[in-house]
């Protein structure tokens, strides 16, 4: 059974940082592109950032400089270091694993507010 599970979300101030973690479980996680998503209230779920087996990444231009995608194979792990947060980034995260198929996390919420 596939199991992703996301951790690390939570309220911060703008300008403040979270790191979120992905979990994954019932893959063979090296050879997963690996992604982070998100939905805020009435809009469509956005890909934030992805890494591939390789380690490239991509990001969505209105996080780039501000957010870290990362993975570590040993670990089945995929991270998302969020730096200089703003209210706009307020949304559920979603964690994504990619390949033939397609396994999705059940979401951390992240609420950028003073």
């Amino acid at each position: 059974q596939v199991q992703l599970v996301e951790s690390g979300g939570g309220l911060v101030q703008p300008g403040g940082s979270l790191r979120l973690s992905c979990v994954a479980s019932g893959i063979s996680f090296r050879i997963y592109v690996m992604g982070w998503y998100r939905q805020a209230p009435g809009k469509q779920r956005e890909l934030v950032a992805s890494i591939t087996s390789g380690g490239s990444t991509t990001y969505v231009e209105s996080v780039k400089g501000r957010f870290t995608i990362s993975r570590d194979n040993a670990k089945n792990t995929v991270y998302l270091q969020m730096n200089s947060l703003n209210p706009e980034d307020t949304a559920t995260y979603y964690c994504n694993a990619a390949r033939i198929s397609n396994y999705w996390g059940q979401g951390t919420q992240v609420t950028v507010s003073s």
